[in-house]
């Protein structure tokens, strides 16, 4: 079984800018529509997400120990990191907020950081084993960084609804800043990973008819 031309077979490029495909017989080094570098696979694409998912982890540690906002309420204050505001949220009946701050502050990133290492060891070895549920995996990824900055909203929502009740007040705290980072640099590394990289290896292993079968059915 013969298998289906790639890009590169057909001397094409793809700009990662405005997504114009474009022909690479003279080597050109800029998109003709928009004028943006091409490169035929994202530069240093797993050292860069390496390096970006790196900082986001060490970021998350500060943004989970410390505060994230203060609550004032009938006088009385207290500072709150991202699980504590949680369980107090859910003590006062608010599962609503609860379910949201965890979702959109514990459960994204822990989400993201997971799937991007998996992602990241399986190319690094060279992994043949479910390349398109892999790639889907990574259209996930990216879909929830659209989403990735409600956590950081989320406070200011709470803040802005608390202060409308005139009972209490809320206001952010150093923890949030580190939570944007968070944010910022997870965003980044899944921008620089280049899901092509899993597809890479499959034309070095013409005898596998599995990866065969399954590269054509793209």
């Amino acid at each position: 079984m013969n298998m289906p031309p790639v890009a590169s077979d057909l001397n094409l490029c793809l700009c990662h800018t405005c997504g114009m495909t474009c022909d690479m017989t003279d080597n050109p080094h800029e998109c003709e529509r928009c004028g943006a570098p091409l490169h035929r696979r994202k530069t240093n694409s797993l050292a860069r997400t390496w390096a970006f998912m790196f900082t986001a982890l060490a970021f998350y540690v500060p943004a989970n120990l410390l505060p994230v906002m203060n609550t004032q309420m009938l006088g009385n204050g207290a500072d709150s990191t991202i699980m504590s505001g949680v369980l107090e949220f859910w003590a006062a009946g608010a599962w609503d907020i609860a379910l949201i701050i965890f979702i959109a502050s514990i459960a994204v990133p822990g989400i993201k950081f997971v799937a991007l290492t998996f992602l990241l060891v399986s190319v690094h070895r060279d992994s043949l084993w479910a390349r398109k549920e892999r790639s889907q995996l990574y259209r996930v990824v990216e879909v929830i960084g659209y989403w990735s900055m409600l956590d950081v909203i989320v406070v200011a929502l709470v803040a802005s609804l608390v202060k409308f009740k005139a009972l209490a007040d809320i206001e952010p705290r150093a923890g949030i800043l580190f939570f944007g980072l968070v944010v910022v640099f997870t965003m980044l590394s899944a921008m620089s990973f280049d899901p092509r990289l899993i597809w890479d290896k499959t034309r070095g292993n013409p005898q596998n008819e599995e990866v065969m079968d399954e590269v054509a059915s793209h």
